[in-house]
């Protein structure tokens, strides 16, 4: 199983999250900022678990890419 958390309060919108795993985020219209699809907020961390772990690859990619490290994935 793939966790994906996103610490979006500290967005800055940079999309590559988006353009690296659309499957996964989006752009929020009302304040530019990621969002993590079909997610579970808790003290402003946004959690997502994913039972494929072929989905791992892509999610690290979208983590790696972020230039304010807010996006962490780990195997489980």
């Amino acid at each position: 199983m793939v966790v994906v958390t996103l610490q979006r309060n500290k967005c800055i919108g940079c999309n590559y999250c988006v353009e690296l795993a659309p499957a996964y985020f989006r752009m929020s219209k009302k304040d530019g900022k990621s969002v993590l699809l079909h997610s579970e907020e808790k003290r402003g961390f946004f959690t997502l678990k994913i039972a494929d772990n072929a989905q791992f690859e892509t999610c690290e990619l979208a983590a790696k890419a972020c230039p304010v490290k807010i996006i962490s994935t780990k195997l489980i």
